[in-house]
């Protein structure tokens, strides 16, 4: 994916994100609006939601 695309949140995610590493994938779920499937802690506190493998589990499994 073009970096241009997620480019305007690059400073917020750096600034919000523990692992700087991290700060593309959070900058494109700032982009779509979405949640992020993780189960890296480091996304905890980044002002979007987190699913976990087991919360996506029990949401496919309860539909």
């Amino acid at each position: 994916m073009n970096i241009d695309v997620y480019s305007e949140f690059e400073s917020t995610a750096k600034k919000r994100i523990r692992d700087i590493r991290d700060w593309p994938v959070l900058a494109l779920a700032l982009t779509l609006d979405c949640p992020v499937w993780t189960e890296d802690q480091d996304f905890f506190g980044s002002g979007v939601a987190t699913w976990t493998t087991n919360t996506v589990e029990m949401y496919l499994i309860g539909s």
